[in-house]
């Protein structure tokens, strides 16, 4: 069928992490959450034609998935989250940015396996890829303020450790 997603070697949906398998699952997460932004496409189009014609590097499948469908699932509580640290209205954020954000709340409040230093990491690699030039700087402002306010414990840990 045409519609079904091709099989891809680079595709992975074992469930040992692959840190590289992950930030492309993030990296492609961030593109489709930039053309749901823009185009409105629903998520279960844009996932079977990501599936399909744009994945040519190693994935974390289920962890893609998970992103697209999740982000639009809890976008209320995301943009709730970030809102009082925006400093502006959601719609004058740049549309990379403001799709980095998503992915990186929803990971910040839905993934507490995963280390806030990792989420901040990797939204500032891609911000610095793919947004603007001083971009990286915003984004990192306010993930740092939503981590003070939601991984306390974590980062108290974090400082008894240095």
């Amino acid at each position: 069928m045409p519609n079904e997603p091709k099989q891809n070697p680079a595709i992975t949906e074992n469930s040992t992490i692959n840190p590289v398998a992950r930030h492309n699952a993030r990296r492609y997460a961030l593109q489709a959450m930039y053309q749901w932004q823009i185009a409105g496409t629903s998520m279960d189009l844009i996932e079977a034609e990501f599936l399909h014609y744009h994945i040519d590097k190693k994935l974390d499948l289920n962890y893609f998935k998970e992103l697209v469908h999740g982000i639009p699932k809890y976008l209320h509580e995301i943009d709730n989250e970030m809102q009082p640290f925006l400093g502006r209205p959601l719609h004058e954020i740049d549309p990379i940015e403001l799709a980095v954000l998503r992915i990186s709340i929803y990971e910040l409040i839905k993934r507490p396996d995963v280390p806030y230093r990792v989420i901040i990491n990797e939204a500032l690699e891609l911000t610095k890829k793919f947004g603007s030039v001083e971009g990286h700087k915003f984004v990192n402002g306010v993930l740092d303020r939503i981590a003070k306010k939601n991984r306390v414990t974590e980062i108290k840990m974090g400082k008894n450790q240095e």
